[in-house]
């Protein structure tokens, strides 16, 4: 019988499916240290963000076939040297696309209304200083009619765009290898109606220079941050930047320069470097939403995870 480890999790459906095409479905965590003993045993291993699979522990397991990431970035396997011992590497690039984009927009919505610091500050100062917080949580903005940059333009920057449509906002997208993307917007009100737009990717410098808001969409390779002090510098006075991709893609030590100049006027991350030990300056700063790495952490986005996993093990070693 096929054996599975799924050692970060799969969602109930996903493990059904993989049972009903006559598979076993181990789900208890393996701590890493003992994976290389223990992995050996299985057919498949199934792994999010937590567990690596590196080429040490790929020569140690003859068995292996198949090793599936749930989840988009893949920076945790070693992809090229699997494949090249004939293993299958395959992830979901395409279930937690909604859940992303949406967690973005909570951040931009957040930051634009001072929620974050509403929700801190509410509970000890509401009942006495209700009238100061009043005051200082005022002057916030509408998303409406603002300019929405988007670094990355794949599948999670495509909706993050249809978001930022939807609410009325301009899109300047950029991405190294898309040139255009049309991107349907589905009216539900009306008989499942859509509407579509096309959108052209821009230069870099043209989006720094010209977004109110920055929302990152890229894989990290860990060499440089892709916005540092230098793309900083060109962005608009008072930009908003989101960060749901990973950790590294925005210079931590250059963002936090700009919130101290007031170039930046705020920022939301969802990811760090350093995860699960994120820098606490970050974390306790006025000026940053924050949450643990949880872009995908959406009910919707797990089933539909589990069912791309299962969908494509069974694809490739049959029932």
């Amino acid at each position: 019988m096929i054996r599975i480890l799924a050692n970060d999790g799969i969602h109930a459906s996903g493990k059904t499916q993989l049972e009903d095409a006559g598979y076993e479905v181990v789900t208890d965590k393996i701590p890493q240290e003992e994976l290389p003993e223990k992995l050996p045993a299985f057919d498949v291993v199934i792994v999010r963000s937590a567990t690596k699979i590196r080429k040490d522990l790929i020569d140690v397991c003859p068995k292996l076939k198949v090793i599936a990431r749930g989840g988009v970035g893949m920076d945790n396997i070693d992809v090229d040297y699997a494949r090249s011992k004939g293993l299958a590497v395959v992830n979901t690039p395409a279930a937690s696309s909604r859940s992303v984009a949406e967690l973005a927009f909570g951040h931009m919505l957040s930051l634009t209304r001072f929620l974050h610091l509403s929700n801190r500050e509410m509970p000890s100062k509401g009942a006495s200083e209700f009238k100061t917080l009043k005051k200082n949580f005022a002057g916030g903005s509408e998303l409406h009619g603002k300019t929405l940059g988007i670094l990355g333009f794949g599948r999670i920057g495509q909706e993050t765009a249809r978001i930022a449509l939807g609410m009325g906002m301009k899109v300047l997208p950029v991405d190294l290898y898309v040139k255009e993307a049309t991107i349907d917007i589905k009216i539900f009100e009306l008989d499942h109606s859509s509407i579509s737009v096309k959108l052209d990717t821009v230069d870099m410098a043209h989006m720094l220079k010209n977004s109110d808001y920055i929302s990152t969409h890229v894989p990290f390779s860990g060499d440089k941050a892709l916005v540092g002090s230098e793309e900083i510098e060109m962005m608009k006075d008072g930009v908003i930047l989101v960060n749901t991709a990973r950790g590294g893609i925005i210079g931590e030590d250059a963002l936090l320069a700009g919130l101290e100049s007031g170039k930046i006027r705020a920022v939301g991350l969802d990811v760090f470097d350093n995860e699960p030990t994120p820098n606490a300056t970050l974390l306790n700063h006025p000026k940053i939403s924050v949450s643990p790495h949880i872009g995908a952490a959406t009910g919707e986005a797990q089933a539909n995870i589990g069912k791309e996993l299962a969908d494509q093990i069974i694809d490739h070693l049959g029932s």
